[in-house]
């Protein structure tokens, strides 16, 4: 179920939980939404969040309905005609003003977010060394909803295949290994006899093209599935190897093994929550850097092609693997 403003509101009694971002975020942010829901069992439970991905958690019912949300400048924050009052709002997105700001516009009867003195709300404090789970975990348990990493998971829906699944791309160049290196990557799983699938966005198109076209035998599937089927792949495939971005949370919750590309976001922050020992994470880095640069981090150039073949080698033939660091 998805709103428009007249259709869906917060009413008397629901939770409205704004988290207005990625793939990614709505993925770690699956754990804190259950907290909030067994805290508040008889409530209806409305996210509001990009119509693709909020629909798609809608769908398998972590919530009840979405408000489609295009960041924090919402068309529906203007019409405070449309909201009745008397819900309850959980700011699941940030902790400053903005974001408090624009759930206090709605007249919710009380609010549970991390304390912000700009916007005159009193919540626990901000630790900004702390894993994205962990955070979002602490303030709804600090509201009584029980909560933890385990709550990440999802639902598989079939038997895990031979395919190796390569996503090259990733939000800004910064968080980008190099396209050589993929190429090189899939050249060697191709001689190893292994299928692989290149995934990513219609944007992120011509990337994977650029591996196709120098290896024969991998498809690229880049810009021709949705999230469910996106999904699908991914929790079907037999390895992942990706970057720092969203489909790297996609195997966590699915539990499928992977090879997690760190740089220049340390691993501590936004790695796997749960289950370690089938993710092997590779980071170089000292300490964070710009995620969003125009161009590629050094600690993501530090990764080279030998050390992410070995953990890709070891992680098909079911061999434990060290985090390296």
């Amino acid at each position: 179920m998805t709103g428009e403003p007249g259709r869906l509101r917060p009413g008397d009694g629901d939770v409205l939980v704004l988290r207005a971002l990625g793939l990614g975020d709505a993925l770690t942010g699956v754990a804190p939404l259950r907290g909030v829901r067994r805290a508040w069992p008889d409530h209806r439970l409305v996210l509001a969040a990009p119509a693709g991905v909020g629909g798609w958690l809608a769908r398998l019912g972590v919530v009840d309905a979405v408000l489609p949300t295009d960041g924090l400048q919402p068309a529906w924050l203007e019409e405070t005609e449309w909201w009745p009052g008397g819900h309850l709002a959980v700011n699941l997105h940030g902790r400053g003003p903005q974001s408090h700001r624009l759930l206090q516009a709605t007249r919710p009867d009380r609010m549970v977010a991390f304390g912000c003195p700009e916007a005159g709300h009193e919540g626990p404090p901000w630790e900004p060394d702390e894993h994205e789970v962990a955070r979002w975990c602490r303030l709804v348990r600090h509201a009584g909803g029980d909560c933890g990493a385990e709550d990440l998971r999802l639902p598989t829906t079939g038997d895990r295949g031979p395919a190796v699944v390569l996503h090259p791309g990733a939000a800004s160049a910064a968080r980008r290994w190099p396209v050589d290196r993929w190429t090189d990557l899939a050249r060697r799983l191709v001689r190893s006899g292994r299928p692989v699938v290149l995934t990513g966005s219609a944007a992120e198109e011509p990337l994977c093209r650029a591996v196709v076209e120098q290896v024969p035998g991998p498809r690229s599937l880049a810009g021709r599935l949705d999230l469910a089927e996106l999904a699908d792949l991914v929790g079907t495939a037999r390895l992942l190897v990706c970057g720092d971005t969203g489909v790297a949370h996609l195997a966590t919750a699915l539990a499928t093994p992977s090879v997690l590309l760190f740089g220049p976001t340390p691993p501590q922050w936004w790695g796997p929550a749960i289950d370690q020992d089938r993710h092997s994470v590779l980071w170089h880095g000292e300490g964070p850097g710009d995620p969003h640069a125009d161009r590629v981090d050094p600690a993501l150039t530090a990764i080279g092609p030998d050390e992410v073949w070995a953990a890709v080698t070891a992680q098909l033939g079911q061999q434990p693997l060290r985090r390296s660091g």
